[in-house]
């Protein structure tokens, strides 16, 4: 996977008095060592969850490709998934699934990345892969054809892509004459051309101990986890490293790109290069990036002033070099030359007059408190010290405290004047076009015939049978303390002392498509949009001055959280209380926000990205169903502010809503606070209905194909509606099952046929989808339009095989021990954990649903499942549904 553009986003929250550093090198946290053959090792303690992320870092990306082969270094990614001497592919797969699945790679253009995280106990069998590999690579010509298909598939998805496309031509613009004039994407030509050997060649030269970073975090004990490392990794010997050539960058010559995109929008971008990591100038270049893009700003301004749907700063930034991205959104048949000319106004505005030195304070707060809530993470904070040590060129992530500290409003405002240069800015207008109606066509075919092999079991080394073997239900780590507030909202509360902040998450259960009342569609929309213009008491620049003075995050709706360093959890609550109960749904506003939503809905009810999920809904459920009921802009302009605060009223209450806090604060400290600004919170009239109703079983249908100008590989759905819902015991098998099917990855048959075997496709899922009142089955994939019949015969078999014939030892033992470590993994972040809770709570189902279901999961037969599949599953029935070229 290479590279892909990294938001200029402001840091999140502040950290109330930053006296020592959060990640002190001195901590006893933080232990590091170099090996005798260069390795550089970090391990982090962080207790969160018992799992473990280790980051290999090689310190090669894109830049060192050869001329004429820019994705070397991104094929050689892929190829390390492709076995090595003493860890076959196959071998790899499997112990990759049995971990849990959360492994993958990433290239940039001075680093390649490999993440596995995986639960504590398993870290040994982690180090292992990662030493095996290092050490060498089978790479055979035979495994590399196999892959070239994988990822050129990948490169005709990402092509298919109008923003990666502007971003692939403002580089080649930006940094032309330089290695980072090109990504690490690759391109198909070159990867036609590309040889094993030379894949080999680039490995031998660059991957080698003294030219990586090992970063490890979890709930590990740092010293053990070191002499590991060691008994590992300090026989590989070192290498000799090539000099790496100078960047050199020549002016920037103006000019201006149009490209047609698929979206509902269109998009206006002014574009400049900025500081690299490198740089002095890179601290101040990201605090000017964070003014810029503050809702305070005068960029922002421009939607409340009906200019713009939406106008920000965003950014990326490398070693030697960095692009910022001053942009607008503009309706469908709006006029991107006036929004183009209004930003270049507010830049120029602002390198001629300076900056707000509150936002630059503002700015400089949420940048260094951001690291903070990087702990609350295992797999985030992996990837900080990673970014850190290999790409910044830092000793720690703390390193750039200081810096931010430094930062002035004088050095934010040079910068201004020197980088927000528009007579060298390179300028891009994305503009909608409609591509067609979704046209029925042909069938598929019918499936032809194959003979599948059953899977057959893989030895493997004694270091990883050892630890695959336990088939353990994990230790119980968390213990959320949960009541109900007299109004009815519920309370979930769990402490942590990972970091010094609170995050709290709340979620209203709601289903506009009941709840709004006829011929208002439309009208939830229009009230989202208004959440963010403050409250009765602060209005839209006050309230977020006030999540400013204390560089807290906040979304109001019907998915409403802040997030604050722990000394200012009140004052957060307090305001995010605010605007989810007391909402200005000012009069001023409403004309603006409604226009808006109904020129965005215009764009949208032609963009292929609605008509694709709109084409698959009406696949799957009878006419008259409410998900089909659909917000025209005649509807959304035909809402009043009365209606407005109608529907808030009728679908905002404390009865339908959840609350999770998670963070450094006990539970009685949390249930206090929330009771004092929730508690006032009151119901009125009867409770909506909230559930869809139930549907028929779904029949199959023609082929319908949603035209894609833009797209040069097709999306392909395949569903059905199946006859049970949340609460039919049934889906324990179906779910157990589809760890077989199509969400193992390589391990998966789905993964294994289509991608591993043939070069298919580049992804390929399987998912069942239950609610509490409905059951659906689908299957997603992406590839070129002449292989989408073979990868749909493909599929309809695996299906088959699993009603026809049992899931081998091996298949259900790797899909218990999947769900099993993932329990533990689906706890590693504080994200993660409180989204699993709402989702709970909402549907009705107990906090420790996980370790329910691991409970059903190993109890399970494999010929219990095989009946599921056999009695709930219609291959024949499956609707198709593409979404690009037509299939041929």
């Amino acid at each position: 996977m290479p590279r892909t553009l990294h938001l200029f986003r402001p840091a999140m929250f502040l950290l109330a008095c930053l006296s020592s550093s959060v990640f002190a090198a001195t901590s006893p946290a933080v232990l590091r060592a170099t090996l005798g053959n260069g390795l550089r090792v970090v391990i982090v303690k962080n207790t969160l969850a018992p799992v473990v992320t280790t980051e290999m870092n090689y310190l090669v990306g894109s830049n060192e490709a050869p001329a004429g082969f820019p994705g070397t270094a991104h094929a050689l990614e892929h190829m390390m998934f492709r076995g090595s001497p003493g860890l076959s592919k196959d071998q790899l797969a499997e112990i990759s699934a049995y971990m849990g699945g959360r492994f993958d790679a990433d290239t940039q253009d001075t680093v390649t990345q490999y993440f596995f995280t995986v639960p504590a106990d398993d870290l040994d069998v982690a180090l292992h892969i990662a030493a095996i590999r290092m050490r060498g690579l089978d790479l055979s010509q035979k495994e590399w054809e196999k892959e070239r298909g994988a990822i050129e598939q990948e490169v005709s998805r990402d092509l298919s892509n109008p923003q990666y496309l502007m971003f692939k031509q403002l580089q080649a613009v930006l940094f032309k004459g330089t290695p980072y004039a090109h990504d690490a994407l690759g391109t198909r030509p070159s990867f036609d051309k590309t040889t094993s050997a030379m894949l080999r060649k680039f490995y031998e030269t660059w991957y080698a101990p003294n030219n990586a970073i090992l970063v490890i975090v979890g709930d590990v004990d740092p010293k053990a986890v070191l002499s590991r490392v060691k008994s590992l990794f300090a026989g590989i010997p070192a290498k000799p490293l090539p000099a790496r050539a100078a960047v050199k960058f020549a002016p920037v010559q103006p000019q201006t790109l149009h490209l047609p995109t698929d979206t509902p929008y269109g998009f206006t971008a002014i574009t400049f290069r900025l500081p690299g990591y490198h740089s002095a100038d890179y601290a101040a270049a990201e605090i000017l990036g964070d003014v810029l893009a503050s809702q305070r700003g005068s960029l922002y301004a421009l939607v409340p002033e009906n200019k713009a749907l939406y106008a920000s700063f965003l950014g990326d930034t490398m070693p030697d070099t960095g692009l910022g991205i001053a942009f607008g959104v503009f309706p469908k048949g709006g006029d991107s030359k006036l929004l183009t000319a209004e930003i270049s106004q507010v830049l120029a505005g602002i390198a001629k007059q300076g900056v707000s030195p509150d936002l630059v304070a503002a700015a400089k707060r949420q940048e260094i408190t951001q690291l903070e809530f990087q702990k609350n993470s295992v797999a985030g904070l992996a990837q900080a010290w990673s970014q850190a040590l290999a790409v910044q060129g830092l000793t720690s992530p703390d390193d750039m405290i200081a810096a931010y500290r430094e930062v002035t409003v004088a050095d934010v405002n040079r910068v201004a004047r020197v980088y927000l240069n528009q007579a060298h800015a390179f300028t891009a207008i994305l503009t909608p076009e409609y591509s067609g109606k979704p046209l029925a066509a042909k069938g598929y075919g019918g499936a032809e015939s194959f003979n599948s092999t059953p899977e057959k079991s893989v030895p493997l080394p004694g270091w990883a049978q050892s630890a695959i073997s336990r088939l353990n239900l994990p230790r119980r780590t968390l213990d959320p303390v949960v009541s109900v507030l007299p109004n009815g909202l519920k309370l979930i509360v769990q402490t942590t002392d990972v970091s010094d902040t609170v995050s709290v998450y709340g979620h209203l259960k709601s289903q506009p498509a009941l709840q709004q009342p006829k011929g208002q569609d439309g009208v939830a929309d229009v009230l989202d949009g208004l959440f963010s213009y403050g409250t009765t008491s602060l209005n839209r620049l006050a309230y977020q001055k006030a999540l400013d003075d204390i560089a807290a995050q906040e979304a109001a709706g019907t998915d409403f959280a802040v997030q604050a360093p722990a000394a200012n959890f009140a004052r957060a609550v307090q305001l995010l209380a605010d605007n989810e109960l007391h909402p200005a749904l000012p009069a001023r506003y409403f004309p603006v926000v409604q226009n808006q939503t109904a020129r965005f809905q215009a764009g949208q009810l032609q963009s292929p990205d609605y008509l694709f999920h709109r084409a698959t809904t009406e696949a799957l459920v009878p006419a008259g169903d409410p998900t089909l009921r659909e917000a025209t802009p005649q509807s959304i302009m035909g809402v009043t502010l009365a209606d407005v605060r109608s529907y808030y009223q009728q679908a905002f209450r404390p009865d339908l809503a959840t609350i999770v806090v998670i963070g450094k604060v006990t539970p009685a400290r949390a249930r206090s606070v929330i009771e004092k600004y929730f508690g006032g919170w009151r119901a009125t009239g009867a409770k909506p209905v909230t559930d869809l109703p139930p549907v028929p079983l779904s029949k199959p249908g023609p082929r319908t194909v949603v035209p894609d100008k833009t797209s040069l590989q097709d999306t392909v759905v395949l569903g059905e509606t199946l006859g049970l819902n949340l609460f039919s015991p049934e889906r324990y098998a179906l779910q157990l099952g589809n760890l077989v099917l199509g969400r193992g990855f390589y391990a998966s048959r789905l993964g294994r046929d289509l991608r591993e075997k043939r070069g298919l496709v580049y992804s390929i899922g399987s998912d069942f989808k239950f609610t509490p009142t409905r059951g659906i089955f689908t299957v997603e994939y992406g590839c070129d339009p002449d292989k989408v019949t073979e990868a749909r015969n493909l599929i309809v078999r695996d299906l088959a095989g699993m009603q026809n014939t049992q899931v081998t030892a091996v298949e259900l033992d790797r899909a218990k021990a999947m769900n099993l470590r993932a329990i533990p993994l689906k706890q590693a972040s504080v994200d993660e954990i409180a989204g699993n809770w709402l989702t709970f709570a909402t549907d009705g189902l107990p906090l420790d649903e996980l370790r329910v279901e691991a409970r059903h999961y190993i109890k399970l037969t494999a010929p219990e499942i095989q009946a599921a599949y056999k009695h709930w599953l219609r291959p024949a029935d499956l609707a198709e549904v593409v979404k690009g070229p037509p299939p041929h």
